[in-house]
């Protein structure tokens, strides 16, 4: 038997398939880990067996044998394997790179083991009845009560139990197993245990909820597509319609029939929620992954699914990638998100992969979002997609009122807060009645920049072209790109002048202010800062559902997902910060934005008020987000990007090139992108296009020219999207690959982050 085995080294001129012979005393199958002895010193490897066959067209000769496998069973499902080879087609990476997608990145290397606890148990052969006789006096008082309680206990088991365990049962039994072992009445053993990250959130089991008129249809029509095993169902719901009850019915139909689901949440701080609802319907056959898990938590519970002890995964952007057999179902909640693509090789697309994982498997995708991104509600209304609609909340109460405060008006009245008089004495209401506030404002830090008065310098990052954010805690200016942190001069290091002057606003200085204006009021703050550490997402997120604190204040993270019943006031500090933004998606990121996290209030009995403080109150995107008007929001974008030939109807391709002397790699640029634009220009005319199909490319500094210490260009094309669109990647690839050089990126088909 020989193995084709694709080496664990992510290099160009080994990600090929090797040959190897299979020893007869190996199971080797395909989606199997192995060692491979590789190279002229024959180095002890690691691999991935791909495929097995009975013939070679090599020369057997020069054939070497496989060492070991690395696990007694395959790592790889037959339908990951053949995912990992439309990855690595589709988002022009290395195989091995989208095989390593697969398994959690502490298995290679063996840097990760199984846990095992210390067991025990009565040792084959012995009586147990006959030896708790042995410890009675002849007044039939046990001469060793804690022996004869341990031999008790584990006879009626009947199986081995750790000590821990035991320990529960007799506090103080430490001594009397050690007793017992030296006797030779128990033996010791290693009993498999699984990390378990959420072993302190479980609840107790909940029944499914009766489903509105809506919420059946909805379910109905998801059943349809599961019934013939095929579709994509875009599910449109307002926020508080009741979607989430709508997956938890459809998957434990899937479940009821042998099937498994995978559901895809955007935040890691959305997980901790989720998997307690799903835990509470689904019990422990729910599993959970994303990247804050520690590394033996994430290996356990891969492990879990692997081998067949899960029917549910729950977790962010790398879920998908999860070992599921049997794969009946794929959801995607708020399916808009840019956190769905990965900004590092493979630059991969979730939802994307989502799609073509439920091809390969035979199963239905849902896609869910009350704000459903442009070419997702495109599909929709084309047909392409089923859409499904739950157009009012569950619980019957209305979206909540939202007013727009214009802060041009409020600086000319005197007022130089960063909350309203409206914004003021909503939060004062909503305290003196016991509620609770989500206060928004998506940046963090205390201060944007930091600037001299007299001459106008700005204090920037000496790696980054970009200012710093000053952080009141610890009193430091921070470059949120590269991490660099540096103390604040007290005059201005350009004109020697002490006129250095705080601009701008951060979660820090909301949360200052607040306290400011409402001393002794409690608060949570949500931000990159603040859930750095292990379960600080879940930790922060408990305090505020709890009642602990009764304000909330973040950025994005908490902007969707949250159902907290004592809600009934959110505050946008600065609705406008992301609509200037020179991006093509930034109306759109800014519409999703106001409206997932104007959801939040009012989701219970009480009524919610929402509160957008804004410079631009006249601008279509801020009133349709006033009016909940998604449908008419995308009226608006549709027509924004049709006219531009903006995506969907145009493409973006960018390269970035990176270099430590600008001037050179200015030319190398200029280079690159003409030899770009010949090549993709003669993939076109060979493929019978006629039009000005390529409408757009320049070579130019990027949005952001230096970062961590190094000069960024840009090559950007536009093209219009037709049936010759492909040929024009498909060369762009090309080229890029005959003239890649260290400090080349990967070219980028539409990419999230324009910067």
């Amino acid at each position: 038997m020989f193995a084709r085995v694709i080496i664990d080294i992510a290099h160009a001129n080994v990600d090929r398939l090797f040959t190897y012979t299979v020893p007869e005393e190996l199971n080797v199958r395909p989606g199997q880990r192995v060692i491979v002895p590789f190279g002229a010193g024959n180095r002890k490897t690691e691999g991935f067996v791909l495929e097995l066959s009975e013939k070679t067209d090599v020369d057997s000769v020069v054939i070497k044998p496989i060492l070991r496998t690395m696990e007694p069973y395959p790592a790889l499902t037959e339908e990951q394997i053949k995912l990992a080879y439309w990855i690595a087609g589709s988002y022009h990476c290395l195989l091995v790179d989208a095989l390593r997608l697969m398994i959690p990145a502490q298995m290679r290397g063996s840097r990760i083991k199984e846990k095992t606890v210390r067991t025990v148990r009565i040792r084959q052969g012995v009586d147990a009845k006959k030896e708790m006789d042995a410890l009675l006096t002849k007044a039939g008082v046990s001469r060793a009560p804690k022996q004869t309680e341990v031999l008790e206990l584990l006879f009626q088991t009947g199986t081995n139990m750790s000590t821990v365990d035991i320990a529960a049962f007799i506090p103080g039994a430490a001594g009397a197993i050690a007793a017992l072992l030296k006797k030779g009445i128990l033996e010791e053993e290693g009993k498999e245990s699984f990390r378990n990250p959420f072993h302190h959130t479980m609840k107790k089991k909940t029944e499914p909820l009766p489903l509105t008129n809506t919420q059946q249809r909805a379910f109905e029509g998801i059943v349809e597509c599961l019934d013939k095993r095929e579709g994509t169902c875009l599910l449109y719901g307002i926020t508080g319609s009741g979607k989430t009850e709508v997956y938890m019915q459809a998957i434990a139909r899937v479940v009821a029939e042998g099937g498994k689901a995978i559901v895809l949440v955007p935040e890691i701080s959305l997980t901790p929620q989720a998997m307690e609802r799903f835990h509470s319907r689904f019990g422990e056959r729910v599993a959970v992954l994303h990247s804050r898990l520690s590394a033996g938590e994430r290996y356990d519970e891969w492990r879990r699914i692997r081998l067949n002890k899960v029917d549910v995964v729950i977790g962010a952007r790398s879920a998908v990638f999860a070992p599921v057999e049997n794969l009946h179902l794929i959801i995607v909640d708020e399916e808009h998100e840019p956190s769905y693509y990965s900004e590092m090789t493979p630059r991969y697309g979730a939802v994307e992969v989502a799609a073509k994982r439920a091809k390969l498997s035979g199963a239905v995708l849902v896609l869910g979002s009350a704000t459903p991104s442009v070419a997702a509600y495109k599909r929709g209304l084309s047909g392409t997609y089923k859409l499904l609609s739950l157009p009012e909340r569950a619980n019957g109460q209305p979206l909540p009122e939202v007013e727009v405060v214009d802060m041009r008006n409020e600086f000319l009245s005197g007022n130089n807060s960063i909350f309203s008089a409206s914004l003021y004495g909503a939060l004062k209401h909503c305290l003196d009645a016991g509620e609770q506030a989500i206060l928004f404002m998506n940046r963090r830090g205390y201060s944007t920049f930091v600037s001299c008065r007299g001459c106008g310098y700005v204090m920037k990052c000496r790696n980054c072209d970009v200012s710093m954010t000053y952080h009141k805690l610890g009193e430091m200016m921070k470059c949120h790109y590269c991490g660099e942190t540096t103390r604040i001069p007290t005059v201005c290091p350009e004109c020697g002048k002490p006129y250095l002057k705080y601009f701008g606003v951060g979660t820090q200085q909301v949360e200052e202010q607040l306290l400011t204006h409402f001393p002794g009021v409690s608060t949570v703050r949500m931000d990159h800062d603040t859930t750095r550490t292990h379960n600080a997402h879940e930790a922060l997120l408990s305090r505020f559902q709890s009642g602990g604190a009764q304000v909330l204040i973040g950025t994005q993270m908490i902007a969707k997902g949250l159902d907290i019943p004592n809600v009934t006031l959110v505050g946008v500090i600065a609705a406008d910060s992301m609509l200037h933004i020179p991006d093509f998606r930034s109306s759109e990121r800014t519409f999703q934005l106001l409206a997932q996290v104007a959801g939040r209030a009012g989701r219970a009995k009480k009524t919610g008020r929402v509160i957008l403080q804004t410079y631009t109150p006249d601008h279509p995107v801020i009133e349709l987000a006033a009016r909940h008007d998604y449908p008419g929001f995308y009226d608006y974008e549709i027509g924004v990007r049709r006219a531009a030939l903006f995506p969907p109807y145009g493409l973006f391709l960018r390269l970035v090139l990176t270099g430590e002397n600008e001037d050179i790699l200015a030319e190398e640029t200029s280079r690159t992108a003409a030899g770009l634009k010949d090549a993709v220009e003669a993939a076109l005319a060979a493929a019978g296009a006629t039009g000005p199909e390529l409408l757009y490319m320049e070579a130019s500094p990027a949005p952001i020219k230096r970062r961590e210490g190094v000069y960024r260009y840009q090559v950007l094309l536009k093209f219009a999207r037709t049936k010759h669109t492909a040929a024009a990647i498909r060369a762009a690839y090309a080229f890029h690959d005959a003239h890649r050089r260290p400090g080349m990126g990967d070219i980028e088909v539409n990419p999230t982050n324009m910067f």
